[in-house]
């Protein structure tokens, strides 16, 4: 069977960004669903759409970039979704690259940014360290956990759309869950270009949330992951404690004793949590 393809576009005020790339796509993809979700917008992003001729799904109010994507999951009639950019920080010529990969087999092929499209230094840091994070949650190598251009399967996409923040952390919820479900990702290289107006995402307020999501859906995923170090680290902490008071003064002390009983408790919830974990599985399985 033939895949059609639907293209989401999440958009807030990107009028700008829309008009460069909107014609470019209909002149590369005739044939697919090009889907632009306007989140509020203020400015004429909406009616450019409509002058291009492509599906505009409007929202009342602003309520985030991942809530936009799962508005235009929803809306999409493809059984293949590529999600990109409206600010033409993503070039539509990638789209074949990621689709030729997906043909090869894989469930999401992501386009990963060359350190020269990082916005500065910083934002490059941050990435790697995400990256970095994430590959030890899912035991699986992530080459750029919060790249928002990617082509993807939909209706294994769906499997995890009420997970996905409406915030800008989906690409980091959807990345791994895709993992740790063992469905077949890749990444293919591309050079993210200098975005048109102000970025939406803030440095601090958005780089807890990647963090908080990271450990979410590891714990989600993969308990013993986060709960085994925990543990590990009151274990340690107890026992060196216990040496130095038992060469010190020759006592075991009541914080010793406390230390290990939490690191024995935290090992208790990781394990309950696994098992938890695999339940939820083979339910869902059945």
């Amino acid at each position: 069977m033939q895949n059609k393809l639907s293209i989401i576009i999440p958009a807030k005020n990107e009028e700008a960004g829309l008009a460069k790339i909107l014609p470019k796509l209909r002149t590369l993809f005739t044939d697919a669903e090009i889907i632009v979700v306007d989140d509020g917008s203020t400015d004429g992003t909406a009616d450019l759409c409509r002058s291009q001729q492509v599906t505009v799904v409007s929202h009342p109010y602003s309520k985030g970039n991942g809530a936009a994507v799962k508005t235009g999951a929803r809306a999409a009639t493809g059984n293949v979704l590529v999600f990109m950019d409206a600010d033409s920080q993503h070039n539509p010529d990638d789209i074949q690259t990621l689709l030729s990969r997906l043909d090869q087999g894989y469930d999401m092929v992501v386009g990963a940014r060359s350190g020269g499209s990082q916005a500065n230094i910083g934002r490059w840091w941050a990435n790697s360290l995400y990256n970095r994070l994430a590959s030890w949650m899912v035991n699986q190598n992530v080459e750029d956990l919060t790249s928002g251009f990617r082509a993807v399967k939909a209706d294994k996409f769906r499997e995890f759309i009420h997970l996905l923040p409406n915030g800008f952390s989906y690409p980091t919820t959807i990345t791994m869950s895709f993992f740790r479900a063992g469905y077949s990702v890749a990444y293919v290289p591309i050079h993210a270009s200098k975005r048109r107006g102000a970025s939406h995402i803030q440095p601090i307020r958005d780089g807890v949330r990647f963090f908080l999501i990271i450990f979410k859906i590891g714990a989600l995923y993969s308990p013993m992951k986060l709960f085994v170090p925990i543990s590990f680290s009151f274990f340690l902490t107890g026992l060196f404690y216990y040496i130095y008071t038992f060469v010190t003064s020759g006592r075991f002390t009541n914080m010793s004793a406390l230390l290990f009983s939490v690191s024995v408790l935290i090992f208790l919830i990781g394990l309950v949590s696994e098992q938890i974990t695999m339940l939820l599985y083979s339910g869902k399985e059945k």
